[in-house]
């Protein structure tokens, strides 16, 4: 580490402040598309879900899936920065903590804290988000599973619905050929019934 005095301790505190403000600034567009991401997630899914009755079960939700993917990727990359901007918040309190001159010391402190507050809340703020659009998606990934549950229902109904009609059908077209068949027989029965009792009453 550079010294605390002279140029060369200047130069070192002020690059460290420089890689903190420009980390703090990627934070903050990543925070906010971030925010943007998980906000968009339940009305997306809402839409999906009503478009479900009017398409197949082999069609993937890719507006979820890939925003799942985007979450994860965006996650990743949050937590990466943040664990930057703590090494860099780790390396200015050592810097400050060495300082000799009292005044400057307590400069360098009053700095390091504004950096500390900026990390806490952005820490804060990611976490908090993170935490919503988890159970936003277990919320609707479980009201996803009951819409599926119910049109499979409603599906398997229709389908018996549509085998229990052919087979009545089916059921009457065979009686009908049946007493058809049957009737000739009949016919024969009575006939021979008359002829019997006619040569009877002779």
């Amino acid at each position: 580490m550079a010294a605390a005095g002279g140029s060369s301790g200047s130069n070192y505190w002020e690059d460290l402040r420089k890689q903190a403000r420009q980390l703090e600034n990627e934070l903050d567009l990543k925070l906010v598309s971030f925010s943007k991401l998980c906000t968009s997630y339940s009305h997306n899914n809402s839409r999906e879900g009503r478009a479900d009755r009017y398409s197949s079960d082999t069609t993937p939700l890719l507006n979820g899936s890939s925003q799942d993917r985007m979450f994860e990727t965006m996650a990743v990359e949050i937590e990466q920065l943040l664990g930057k901007l703590t090494g860099i918040n780790d390396k200015m309190a050592e810097y400050a903590n060495s300082a000799g001159v009292p005044s400057l010391n307590a400069a360098l402190m009053h700095t390091l804290q504004r950096h500390r507050d900026i990390l806490q809340d952005y820490t804060h703020e990611f976490h908090k988000t993170k935490a919503n659009f988890l159970a936003v998606r277990e919320r609707e990934n479980l009201l996803g599973s009951v819409r599926k549950d119910i049109e499979s229902y409603k599906s398997g109904c229709g389908v018996n619905n549509r085998r229990t009609e052919l087979f009545l059908k089916e059921h009457e077209h065979l009686r009908k050929r049946l007493l058809f068949l049957q009737l000739p027989w009949a016919v024969l029965m009575i006939l021979q019934y008359l002829m019997m009792h006619g040569d009877m009453m002779k």
